[in-house]
């Protein structure tokens, strides 16, 4: 089994933006990097910062064969808040692919989310040890889009629900929500923040 390493959930818009020039495609990217970490990190109120997305975002989450539409900061918020909450925010590629253009980002990627197993037994899962931790890993097709400031206007993500695999982690390549921090926290600092914005 592939595990999600965390440590480079930001590796290909790192090399990406090792060889994009484009100033504007420069400024998706890391307001895109910056988005990833701060999920893994559980520090999502800072993604909902004005220098970071549009006043009135809208995401389109397509997962486990339900459809989510959440519209502005207030409905995305508590979508982060009950993730955080969950401890469900410790997921990220195994691999991807990132395309980037002047609109915003084209995505695929092979995912893996650390899971407790008691939250996949309340979504219906057949786990045999509900204090231990699982992978889930599914394959992912992603379209971020940004406004003309370079800020996130939404996210449109879209599973392959018949890739979905679970299988149970063996505690040492666990990942806890405090861990994820604790190794992300100089990857964020690393790219300072605000950026300027490029036209």
């Amino acid at each position: 089994m592939s595990v999600f390493d965390v440590r480079n959930a930001v590796k290909e818009p790192d090399r990406l933006l090792a060889e994009t020039e484009n100033p504007r495609q420069r400024a998706i990217l890391l307001n895109f990097r910056r988005h990833a970490l701060l999920e893994l990190c559980g520090r999502w109120q800072e993604i909902l910062q004005p220098d970071m997305v549009v006043d009135e975002p809208f995401y389109r989450v397509n997962e486990n064969g339900a459809s989510l539409h959440l519209r502005g900061k207030e409905e995305i918020g508590r979508f982060y808040a009950g993730m955080v909450d969950a401890r469900l925010n410790v997921f990220g590629p195994i691999s991807e692919r990132i395309a980037v253009a002047d609109w915003g980002l084209a995505i695929e990627s092979y995912f893996g989310n650390h899971i407790p197993g008691r939250v996949l037994a309340e979504q219906g899962e057949d786990i045999d040890e509900p204090d231990a931790f699982y992978q889930l890993t599914h394959y992912m097709a992603s379209f971020w889009p940004y406004d003309a400031d370079a800020r996130l206007t939404g996210e449109h993500i879209y599973e392959d629900t018949a890739s979905r695999r679970v299988e149970k982690l063996d505690p040492a390549d666990v990942i806890t929500p405090e861990r994820a921090r604790e190794l992300l926290t100089p990857l964020l600092e690393a790219q300072p923040w605000p950026r300027a914005v490029a036209n």
